[in-house]
């Protein structure tokens, strides 16, 4: 079996309220909560595919980033054991007409789908987020925060 590396980039933004935008999504037959983001393609840098993948998901424009975490440790892609993710983290803001995480709606959802919702950033625990490298970021922002 060929191993490959899967490189991946999240934003993390946080709004004056101090709550953070998640992202509920509903593919390959799995549901989970990460941070908006995703994969980084062939030929495109890091700040690039952040840029992409915050117009695809939430048709919003980056005014800014800071690099915020890296995993600096194996960790094996929960659906394909053949990939060792790379996951970059940066603190963003953005400009947007407004995401609509206000409009509640039930969870977990069954089609194949991606909504986004404001959480206070103190309230979220570690096991709502469903990736381990997503759960370690979490920690470091509330120690950010909190210092």
């Amino acid at each position: 079996m060929k191993h490959r590396f899967n490189l991946r980039v999240y934003a993390l933004i946080i709004d004056e309220h101090k709550r953070i935008l998640l992202s509920d999504e509903f593919r390959f037959g799995h549901f989970f909560t990460k941070f908006p983001g995703g994969g980084i393609e062939a030929n495109e840098g890091v700040i690039d595919a952040l840029r992409r993948e915050l117009q695809e998901e939430l048709s919003a424009e980056m005014l800014d980033s800071s690099f915020f975490y890296f995993n600096d440790f194996k960790q094996v892609s929960a659906f394909d054991p053949a990939q060792q993710l790379v996951a970059f983290y940066y603190l963003v803001k953005i400009h947007q007409p407004e995401i609509q995480g206000n409009n509640p709606y039930s969870i977990p959802f069954q089609e194949e789908t991606e909504k986004q919702r404001w959480v206070p950033l103190m309230e979220i625990m570690e096991k709502d987020l469903t990736f381990p490298i997503d759960q370690i970021v979490l920690l470091k922002l509330k120690e950010m925060l909190i210092s």
